[in-house]
């Protein structure tokens, strides 16, 4: 379906978009568009596949699943020079990543016995130990590459001077005091954090330490506080990260569908988040003073203070809410107009709010093919040795990859990223041909359930080519930001300041540049799914649409964006608290701390939001695009808009014209 633009006239009038005489909502005379970009993508799951197959082929996951000693063989395998079937699991010496497979995770009843020692060539003791030698099963690395063996010179248990010992040299050598240790994975021995605390208190002359415990080994608590409450808590993580946020998610979007409950979904949503993020501050800092005045204590100060900090930091969220909604709050009652017609089009259509879990399925599917397929690469790699930065004698094996295994990294790290956007691209065209059919028909009888399927088919025959030539522009583009993330960190490692800030700069302008990319492409991809055009000229008169229309879209887009956000916020904030009570209620015992279990759920739960609050959030967009095309095609009684819809971009327009005049 052909269109034109009038050109402007000599006294000033603004060029705009001319309806086709036989316009009736979105052309049924469709043509495949962008068909290379089709193929290309094609192209690229062929290679992707080859890729797979040789890497199948030619590695071994278990090479990168399966913890790796500092001799180069994997635990629980027989991939390496010694057959470590036996000895699954791993315990580590070092901080930078040498350690021995063992049978089973050591359990010091003490915590710490600081006269016995964990050593690249198995258990050294000294007077004083009270663990026996065989507290600990390790297999048998005498004639290991790289063994190195204590004795009373290099590896003395003293505590005024073991820390800085020939074997234990601060945490980076090839021994480590016997400790108590979890088990994460099924296969990995992580170091109970308490036992630092015991260490600390063992190891000192009189009153003064002889190292700084706290400084050393706090990065390295934390991160096993974080791994070991993550791991504890996985179940519940899935549950109400995934699971219970699918299933508000669902309900949320399925009562904005009700006009007479829009409203108070939109104000209760603001009032309830904002509640939420107060109740659960008040918790926590209930909590922190609970576990303060507890006598015994049996909070760690870490715990209490990180709970009092999480506490601060709702609480600021949640004042900071409350101003932004009494600032906008005439806004947010204005630009309803445009989420509710949003859900009169999927009341119309409510089959609509099931194509997200065909987006998550489809992801999800794509997802699992191509973690087999890298971790099969990265399994090709040749093992290498890498030297203690205190003393070269202390080595551990690492994997190295050669430019070509490098290349076909980052090779499939593109096709993630393609396919990822292809995928989120399919659904906003769906969804706008859904909506557009919607607004553009007369007899809204005309719209029903059937007709996401009828969309879904155009677009499938149609507008893979479009949504393939957007979703490749996106995918190049976060490459570009992978490539700046890689130099970030090589500045970082040579502590380069300068490149540092330099890196930064461009990391924000990348940032920048794709989210004005995205919503280039979902104004393009609205043009396609109205006038069946390939993607650049719909990203072009999509372009000069909006510019005409900038003031009016730029508002309306900005509030609705807003209420769309609080939705999210909502949806995550509710599973969250809901994961928090429970996990405090249920797993006080069994965690460190829920602060992240809790973050987990967050993001989760949000990413899950996000594709359903997608559906409103295209549908307004494209209910918005829709309106200003209809104003510049037709007049008066000849407009498709719904006589509310028109009044409340009216009345949007007449209160942004009133707010501008008294400044």
């Amino acid at each position: 379906m052909a269109r034109s633009y009038s050109s402007t006239s000599e006294d000033g009038e603004k060029e705009g978009m001319s309806a086709p005489p036989d316009f009736d909502g979105p052309t049924t005379d469709r043509k495949c568009t962008d068909i290379l970009f089709a193929i290309l993508i094609l192209v690229c799951w062929v290679a992707m596949t080859g890729l797979g197959i040789y890497s199948w082929n030619n590695g071994d996951y278990r090479a990168v699943l399966y913890p790796m000693d500092y001799d180069g063989n994997i635990c629980g395998t027989d991939f390496g020079t010694m057959d470590m079937t036996d000895y699954t699991k791993i315990i580590y010496i070092n901080n930078f990543g040498g350690g021995v497979c063992v049978k089973e995770c050591p359990s010091v009843e003490n915590f710490v016995d600081v006269h016995t020692l964990v050593t690249y060539d198995g258990v050294y003791q000294e007077d004083g130990s009270f663990l026996t030698a065989d507290f600990i099963d390790i297999a048998d690395y005498s004639n290991a590459t790289g063994v190195r063996t204590c004795d009373a010179s290099t590896c003395s248990t003293d505590p005024s001077s073991s820390w800085f010992s020939d074997g234990i040299k601060e945490g980076k050598g090839y021994a480590y005091y016997a400790m108590d240790t979890v088990e994460v994975l099924q296969v990995r021995c992580l170091t109970n954090p308490t036992s630092y605390t015991e260490l600390q208190a063992n190891i000192t002359t009189g009153s003064d330490s002889v190292f700084d415990l706290d400084g050393v080994n706090e990065a390295t608590k934390i991160w096993n506080n974080l791994y070991g409450d993550i791991y504890e808590a996985r179940l519940l993580i899935i549950l109400f990260g995934l699971g219970a946020a699918m299933v508000i998610g669902f309900v949320y979007t399925q009562l904005l569908r009700i006009q007479l409950l829009l409203g108070v979904m939109i104000w209760g949503s603001i009032l309830v988040s904002i509640s939420i993020f107060f109740a659960c501050g008040g918790y926590a800092y209930v909590t922190a003073n609970e576990w303060r005045d507890a006598d015994p204590q049996t909070q760690s100060d870490y715990n209490i203070t990180a709970a009092k900090i999480f506490s601060f930091v709702l609480f600021g969220i949640g004042a900071l809410a409350i101003v932004i909604t009494v600032f906008l709050r005439k806004q947010i009652q204005l630009s309803m107009a445009c989420v509710r017609a949003a859900g009169r089009a999927m009341s119309a259509m409510p089959t609509m709010i099931v194509f997200p879990f065909i987006q998550i399925f489809g992801l999800a599917g794509f997802t699992g093919v191509w973690f087999v397929y890298a971790v099969h690469l990265a399994s090709t790699g040749s093992l290498g040795t890498m030297q203690a930065p205190t003393d070269a004698s202390v080595t551990v094996r690492t994997y190295e990859f050669d430019d070509i295994t490098r290349q076909c990294g980052w090779y499939l790290l593109f096709c993630f990223f393609w396919t990822a956007a292809f995928i989120a691209a399919v659904g906003e065209i769906v969804i706008a041909m859904c909506v557009a059919k919607w607004y553009f028909s007369r007899d809204k009888r005309r719209v029903g359930m059937c007709t996401i399927f009828t969309c879904i088919g155009d677009t499938m025959r149609y507008h893979l080519g479009t949504a393939a030539f957007g979703s490749l522009i996106i995918a190049l583009t976060k490459m570009v930001r992978a490539f700046v993330t890689t130099l970030q960190k090589k500045a970082k490692a040579l502590d380069n300041k300068v490149g540092q800030a330099l890196l930064c700069c461009c990391q924000c302008c990348l940032w920048c540049f794709e989210k004005l990319i995205k919503f280039l492409n979902k104004n393009a991809y609205i043009q396609t799914a109205i006038f069946g055009t390939p993607f650049c000229k719909s990203a072009r008169e999509a372009f000069h649409l909006i510019m005409r229309n900038a003031g009016k879209i730029a508002s309306i887009t900005y509030v609705s964006t807003l209420i769309l956000f609080v939705g999210k916020v909502f949806i995550s904030a509710a599973t969250t608290g809901a994961g928090y009570v429970y996990m405090d209620y249920k797993m006080t015992d069994q965690l460190y701390s829920t602060a992240g279990p809790c973050i987990l759920i967050f993001c989760l739960s949000y990413f899950i939001a996000g594709m359903f609050m997608s559906v409103f959030d295209m549908s307004t967009s494209t209910i918005l695009q829709c309106f200003v095309a209809d104003e510049e095609m037709f007049e008066g009684d000849e407009c498709y808009a719904e006589r509310e819809l028109r009044e409340f971009i009216d009345g949007f327009e007449e209160e942004e014209k009133r707010i501008v005049g008294r400044q």
